[in-house]
């Protein structure tokens, strides 16, 4: 396993989550993202949600105007 800084847990796969409610979530991918914060709409699996979202910088106001 990898703890990924402010993001989530990368485990060598297959990988089995055995979920609150008792569900198993299964992976047989080689490398698998399990989510910690929650946000994922594939929770277990991380969809890279917790990424602060930037926006694009806004344009530099005309100095000059004519």
């Amino acid at each position: 396993m990898t703890l990924e800084p402010n993001g989530p847990v990368l485990v060598e796969g297959p990988v089995e989550v055995v979920l609150d409610d008792g569900t198993v979530a299964r992976s047989d991918r080689f490398m698998v993202a399990v989510c910690t914060c929650r946000r994922s709409r594939t929770y277990p699996w991380c969809d890279t949600s917790h990424r602060d979202r930037e926006r694009p910088a806004a344009p530099p106001e005309d100095r000059n105007p004519s």
